[in-house]
């Protein structure tokens, strides 16, 4: 069990997204317009703050990032990889292996199962991690990016919908081929587990995916944009990252019929997870920080508008503290002391994070708190998916 504890840590550090470069004296992104319908950017590498900074200009306009390239002759290839933002796909691929972790069932080759026995799981993983990022989060990013067009037309002209390089035509074909696509791999999931989704709906990769395709457009359409709404709109993205992938995991896992002995996903586990997903909204609090001032002149409800920066920053440390606190002190409870003890020791640093950073100043060190302080919450997830993966009857 010790070695499959390893062996589940050094594939989530290999996943795990790397701190930002950030810049020492961060700068707002500036634009020129020159005419009506065209802006160009000119900010100077070191004008750019947060993911501004990571990799060079045509990398971060590829993979989503602010600072990006602004240029006309990109290939439509690029173009639609560009709205799909990959570079968000990286902590719904981790909700994956959390998920997959929490059923108790993935097998290593030649640990825990044959070299065939390891490669089917890894197939399994691997699909699962393509539907929950560039199929689902690609479908959410696009639908979003063409309802947030005329906010984008101000914050960053370059994308690619603001600038007009894609028709709203060619947009929409990609928003149907991202969704549909999608759910035929959900329910193809479905098939290949063996997954009966009437008499076990919960356990449907493919009923999970709709509900999280419903969830998608709800937070980016009017007329109910959860987006603008600050608590529903925050929960919403927070549970999108933790408690949805986790879910697609360890429902592709988990064996059919057996219930909690069998990994399978239940009621208790979804209730966790959608709690854990607390944090999540926390951190979606951290990334409102940067555009309070937007948001208030645009009207939207964001928590740094409805409670001022001062008092949205102490929210999103609680939220963040507290759910942890209390899921470390539920493992203890059930009997997994050792589970609880690390995901202590990975609650300290990030408090030491929040006090040098996060209540220090959110605005300015935004993403210098992310950077230091989100590596220990997503190992936090995952060392909670283990626990859950050792003491399944609690979770029945």
């Amino acid at each position: 069990m010790q070695l499959r504890l390893i062996c589940a840590l050094a594939t989530a550090a290999a996943l795990a997204p790397p701190a930002p470069r950030l810049a020492k004296q961060p700068k707002r992104l500036k634009t020129r317009r020159i005419l009506a319908d065209d802006v160009i950017l000119y900010a100077g590498d070191d004008e750019l703050e947060g993911d501004a900074k990571v990799g060079s200009a045509g990398f971060r306009q590829l993979v989503g990032f602010r600072g990006a390239a602004d240029t006309e002759d990109e290939p439509l290839w690029k173009i639609r990889i560009q709205l799909t933002k990959p570079g968000t796909w990286v902590p719904l691929i981790w909700g994956v292996a959390c998920g997959a972790a929490a059923s108790g069932n993935y097998r290593w080759p030649f640990i825990s199962g044959t070299f065939a026995e390891g490669a089917e799981d890894f197939a399994k993983a691997a699909t699962c991690m393509v539907l929950s990022g560039p199929f689902l989060t690609g479908f959410c990013q696009t639908i979003n990016d063409w309802y947030d067009k005329d906010l984008d037309a101000i914050n960053e002209p370059y994308r690619p919908i603001p600038s007009g390089r894609i028709t709203e035509e060619e947009v929409f074909q990609q928003v149907y081929f991202l969704l549909f696509g999608g759910l035929a791999l959900a329910f193809g999931c479905d098939v290949w587990a063996g997954h009966n989704i009437i008499a076990n709906p919960l356990n449907s990769v493919g009923l999970l995916a709709c509900f999280g395709a419903l969830v998608s457009y709800l937070y980016s359409a009017p007329p109910y944009k959860l987006k603008a709404e600050g608590w529903r709109g925050s929960f919403a993205l927070g549970a999108s990252y933790i408690a949805l992938p986790w879910w697609c995991g360890q429902a592709m896992f988990g064996h059919v019929g057996e219930g909690a002995a069998g990994g399978e996903l239940t009621p208790p586990v979804v209730v966790l997870t959608v709690l854990y997903s607390l944090a999540g909204l926390g951190i979606a609090i951290v990334n409102d920080f940067k555009s309070i001032e937007g948001d208030r002149e645009l009207g939207l409800k964001s928590l740094p508008v409805a409670f001022g920066i001062d008092g949205a920053k102490y929210i999103c440390a609680g939220l963040i503290d507290v759910t942890q606190i209390a899921v470390a002190a539920y493992l203890f409870a059930i009997g997994l002391q050792t589970y609880a003890l690390v995901l202590g020791l990975l609650i300290a640093p990030q408090i030491w994070a929040q006090t040098q950073y996060l209540l220090k100043d959110p605005v300015k060190y935004d993403v210098k708190y992310q950077g230091t302080a989100q590596p220990f919450l997503v190992f936090g997830i995952l060392t909670t998916a283990l626990a859950v993966s050792q003491h399944p009857a609690a979770l029945a």
